[in-house]
């Protein structure tokens, strides 16, 4: 008999749980109200609320840490990467390092914090006649001894230019993946994800990283091809009823671990479901977390601490803790160098 492809299943909790080289990941989904002239939500509707620390989702939508604005002012990171795939509203990003971006509506980022960044990642609600859903995932991406002492790096990956495919069966829908990271044999050929920032992990091609996510039709079928041996892949089956893995029924939400060097055989049921796939080779080392600082030994993290308390990563160089762009501001990035950024260029 051969080897069943499901290994395991676990629950989908805040936040899920994630395998090495995977560290964290998050699933944002806050129905956020119409926004104020300062594009946060009506001071009326924070009654109640843990200001500051607002996360049991009243009303469906959390303040996080922001007090006017939603969002996550700025906070440090050291030794790891973060990946954030905005699938609706905005975020508007600010760094240390002088970096900043409005970025949302299918669009990616993906930030080395490497030897320390300090960063922002605040949601203005932007519509003042209308509601302001924010939905993202992010998802912590472990670096590699060799790596953590890095030169942060900021990127972005713009929706334009995030190769989304239409495969398996299930009529003209089928489905519909998303590659961040990773490659595909498509229709069209070899399809590759953007290129990933140099020092991440994700740059070594045997480590087989791939972010991908999913749409799956009602009653659509697709085979994910295998990986190398020694690869962890984990299908987060986030949004649906029913989906197959292999020969055995789940039920969304769950979290699905199976074998990455196996065929994964996917058959949807009669909802439309969605899966976020993570897989990567492990990295393999110890890993010592301190909040936002991951390193390989306790006497990394200590050092980390004291420098951050020494030079708080390059300072910060805006106006307030969690900056926000004007309203009327499209889509852009102004990188490190000054180096201005629109998706259509």
């Amino acid at each position: 008999m051969s080897e069943r492809v499901v290994q395991s299943v676990v629950e989908l909790g805040f936040p899920w749980t994630t395998f090495d080289p995977f560290l964290f990941c998050v699933h944002h989904d806050d129905a956020y109200p119409r926004g104020t002239e300062a594009m946060g939500p009506d001071p009326e509707l924070l009654r109640g609320r843990n200001i500051g620390m607002d996360f049991t989702g009243i009303d469906g939508w959390r303040m996080y840490h922001g007090d006017v604005v939603p969002g996550f002012p700025r906070h440090p990171h050291r030794g790891f990467e973060t990946v954030t795939l905005a699938r609706r509203g905005y975020i508007d990003h600010s760094d240390s390092l002088g970096a900043t971006a409005r970025f949302g509506h299918g669009d990616a980022q993906w930030m080395t914090a490497g030897a320390g960044i300090v960063h922002s990642e605040m949601f203005p609600l932007v519509h003042r006649d209308a509601d302001n859903p924010v939905e993202l995932f992010q998802i912590w991406l472990n670096l590699p001894r060799r790596s953590k002492m890095a030169r942060p790096y900021f990127s972005m990956l713009w929706r334009e230019r995030i190769p989304r495919l239409r495969l398996g069966e299930g009529g003209s829908n089928g489905v519909e993946l998303t590659l961040v990271a990773g490659s595909m044999n498509g229709p069209m050929g070899d399809e590759r994800a953007p290129t990933p920032p140099p020092d991440s992990w994700a740059a070594s091609p045997e480590a087989e990283v791939a972010i991908w996510t999913m749409k799956l039709a009602p009653g659509a079928a697709w085979t994910i091809p295998p990986a190398s041996e020694g690869v962890l892949r984990t299908l987060y089956f986030f949004a649906g009823a029913t989906l197959d893995v292999g020969d055995q029924t789940v039920q969304a939400p769950l979290g699905v671990r199976v074998r990455g060097d196996r065929p994964t055989p996917l058959r949807n049921g009669e909802l439309e479901s969605e899966v976020l796939m993570l897989q990567g080779r492990p990295i393999g080392e110890p890993v010592v977390q301190h909040g936002p600082f991951v390193m390989n030994s306790p006497a990394e993290i200590n050092q980390a601490i004291m420098d951050y308390r020494r030079t708080e990563f390059g300072g910060w160089p805006w106006g307030s803790d969690g900056p926000v762009h004007p309203r009327e501001d499209e889509r852009f990035a102004v990188h490190v160098d000054g180096r201005r950024e629109r998706p259509s260029e």
